[in-house]
């Protein structure tokens, strides 16, 4: 038992670092464990070329080991580089910073980020959680999944997060069905107060596979007469990566 909860446990980093490269410590609290046992395994993994390090003392990403047992196949490619030119195009274009997440148990977890180039910016999350009906991200993965994991996820409860954050099931059940007629989520100061988001689902071959965001602060973000325009511009973005992925599949 104590080899196959090794493997088990190697292979949670190993996904962990297929979503993005980290640290030792960001990566004991992503897989849920002892900063040390990581350390251990990390230093297994890499004696094997599946795991090496960014510089020295640094993070670590996927090694060329794992590299060369996926060989040039398409599906091997990152979720985080192949939204990458997507959320540099989303900034570009909206000046404000972009985001890519997925879910996990009811929770979004915050992937990658691209600032705009304002004087005034918004936090990086990258690498943290949040209540999936607190942000936007989280609420169009929660659209746009089954019904029976909705309501799985809203049985667990909605913890307040600010003043603004929606608590009522109810209330959250009438804004799922307005996300799914309009393929966009808007939220404002749910989960950091003065900050507003929008998202679309990324919809790949496994159905919900991530959401893009953009957001800001809510004085400038968003201009109220370009809300929808806004929103379509994630949509077209995220059914772009949606796509992609599922040529990837192919």
């Amino acid at each position: 038992m104590a080899g196959v909860q090794s493997i088990e446990r190697a292979f949670s980093i190993l996904r962990a670092l297929a979503v993005r490269p980290i640290g030792v410590t960001g990566l004991a609290k992503r897989v849920d464990l002892p900063k040390s046992t990581v350390a251990r395994l990390l230093s297994a993994l890499e004696s094997e070329g599946a795991v090496q390090q960014v510089e020295a003392g640094g993070d670590y990403r996927l090694g060329p080991g794992i590299e060369e047992i996926a060989g040039t196949s398409r599906q091997g490619r990152s979720l985080v580089a192949t939204s990458r030119p997507f959320l540099l195009g989303l900034t570009e274009q909206l000046g404000e910073a972009s985001g890519l997440s997925i879910l996990e148990e009811g929770r979004v977890y915050f992937l990658d980020q691209v600032d705009g180039e304002n004087d005034v910016q918004v936090r990086d999350w990258t690498g943290e959680f949040a209540p999936a009906h607190t942000v936007a991200a989280g609420l169009v993965m929660l659209a746009f999944m089954d019904d029976a994991d909705l309501e799985e996820i809203i049985s667990g409860g909605l913890d307040a997060v600010t003043p603004s954050s929606v608590t009522d099931a109810d209330e959250l059940r009438e804004r799922i069905v307005q996300i799914r007629t309009a393929g966009y989520a808007w939220a404002a100061g749910e989960f950091a107060e003065g900050i507003s988001s929008v998202a679309a689902p990324v919809l790949g071959p496994n159905g919900v596979e991530a959401a893009l965001h953009v957001h800001g602060p809510e004085y400038r973000f968003p201009n109220p007469d370009h809300s929808h325009d806004i929103g379509l511009l994630v949509v077209e973005a995220a059914d772009g990566l949606g796509t992609l992925l599922c040529e990837y599949a192919d």
